[in-house]
């Protein structure tokens, strides 16, 4: 899955504290976390959020479906 190859460059900033796993079950993103503490959950979920929101806008704006649209006139 393109959003799962997207996701897997950026590496934790604390990996001692924070490990992430991702997997794709019948096209769905599948992440799994382990923190040290609700604090740093909180914070690594919302990061982790943040990046799939661009991904998954991103993907919509030049995907396939993008490919097959009219480009707008300037």
């Amino acid at each position: 899955m393109i959003a799962k190859q997207a996701l897997e460059v950026d590496q934790e900033l604390q990996p001692q504290a924070v490990k992430r796993e991702l997997a794709v079950e019948d096209d769905v993103l599948v992440a799994t976390f382990s923190t040290l503490t609700v604090r740093l959950a909180r914070l690594t979920l919302n990061a982790f959020l943040d990046n799939v929101d661009l991904v998954v806008r991103t993907i919509g704006e030049f995907g396939e479906e993008a490919e097959r649209r009219p480009l707008a006139s300037s």
